[in-house]
């Protein structure tokens, strides 16, 4: 099976910016889709095209914009007034699926809601992303989102101040959750031929996420805090070591089998005989002493001949690598996007048996407006003069 093509013909409009919603749309595109992003003329676009590190130079495309608009076309079209509004919707009957983020009651006002697309296509399917629901009408942004939700609050050093994660995880994860809505309601309309509307609030999709840490809380009344990378529930899991050559260690040891290899070959096979470290609910109380243990021994290795024993005993280690090292490990060589100069990371990352290379049609994150001119005239077949009345009073781009 060919999973790259399998959304081959189906069309996705985007009306969404910055990261949650158009993950969606590049997911939609890995898989072969046609996907449509609709770009304000007024503002110049998604505002990620703006979103630049301090030493970025240059271009509508920064990396934050390249890293999920791969394989779509840049329409330029303002909606807000009637003319740019008529030229949406002569696009919905040729269109499958819209990927809409706006604050609560936006999309009503400006007569792109689920009630009102679905005028002109009955069996559209519709997915949206919200910060808090459609009852609450406070913007939701990442990091708020990462402080409300809980994440912060663990997240960090013991002792230390709450941090945020450097990657908008809550941004994703509600991506993540729209996929899942969106390629449900598909299989419905496969069934029933009828369309529907699904939408994921941002604050759900994060304490939805919270797993294990939620129901710590939960069944066990233990309010998760801070403690750096250790898990709460296992140990050793999570710790960072300093080996002999000072390459820094991590452990993820689930099991007591784990525990003992790992003490094996450290040469304390004393421990797991020990009442303090036997089982995971004594290491776990005696961490602390545990740690200390473990690094004096590690301290004493170097890392590549610890890597390669631990490896060959089962023991779930591995090394802090840096972003540079991580996108170049051969394990990961089959995301990686390349076209015209512009690179970055597939975000699907399943495998279909028998596929023989992943995102060969996915074309480079588009220059803004770049297809405006295209999806005018091979869509609504408008002249160049039109086209260019149109621009003169800033509807298209």
């Amino acid at each position: 099976m060919q999973g790259r093509e399998l959304f081959s013909g189906i069309r996705v409009i985007e009306l969404a910016s910055v990261l949650a919603g158009p993950s969606v749309g590049q997911f939609f595109a890995e898989l072969g889709a046609e996907v449509i992003k609709i770009e304000n003329p007024g503002n110049h676009g998604d505002v990620t095209r703006t979103w630049k590190l301090r030493d970025e130079v240059g271009g509508d495309i920064s990396a934050y914009f390249a890293s999920i608009n791969w394989g779509k076309k840049s329409m330029a079209l303002d909606i807000s007034g009637k003319q740019g509004l008529e030229i949406l919707h002569k696009l919905l009957p040729k269109t499958d699926i819209v990927i809409a983020s706006y604050k609560p009651g936006d999309a009503e006002k400006l007569g792109v809601d689920y009630q009102s697309l679905k005028k002109i296509k009955k069996d559209l399917l519709y997915g949206k992303i919200t910060g808090y629901g459609e009852g609450n009408p406070k913007v939701g942004y990442d990091a708020i989102i990462q402080a409300e939700a809980g994440f912060m609050s663990m997240n960090g050093e013991q002792g230390g101040r709450p941090v945020k994660m450097p990657v908008a995880l809550m941004d994703i994860l509600a991506g993540h959750h729209l996929k899942e809505a969106l390629l449900l309601a598909y299989i419905h309309k496969l069934k029933t031929r009828e369309g529907s509307e699904v939408s994921v609030s941002l604050i759900e999709a994060a304490v939805a996420s919270l797993a294990n840490q939620g129901t710590n809380w939960l069944m066990a009344g233990k309010v998760p805090s801070r403690q750096g990378s250790s898990h709460p529930n296992i140990a050793p899991y999570g710790d960072i070591f300093s080996s002999k050559d000072q390459r820094e260690i991590i452990l993820a040891v689930g099991t007591d089998r784990q525990f003992s290899f790992l003490c094996k070959c450290l040469n304390l096979n004393d421990l797991p005989l020990s009442e303090a470290y036997k089982n995971n609910s004594a290491r776990v109380r005696n961490r602390q002493a545990l740690y200390e243990l473990l690094q004096s021994a590690i301290s004493q290795r170097e890392s590549g001949n610890l890597l390669e024993q631990l490896n060959k005993l089962k023991v779930p280690v591995g090394v802090v690598q840096s972003v540079k090292e991580a996108v170049q490990m051969e394990e990961v060589r089959s995301l990686s996007l390349e076209q015209s100069g512009a690179r970055g990371i597939a975000t699907f990352a399943a495998h279909f048996s028998g596929e023989k290379e992943k995102n060969p049609h996915l074309s480079p994150p588009p220059h803004f407006g770049a297809h405006t001119h295209e999806i005018l005239t091979s869509e609504l077949c408008m002249t160049d003069d039109e086209i260019q009345r149109l621009k003169n009073l800033s509807i298209v781009a």
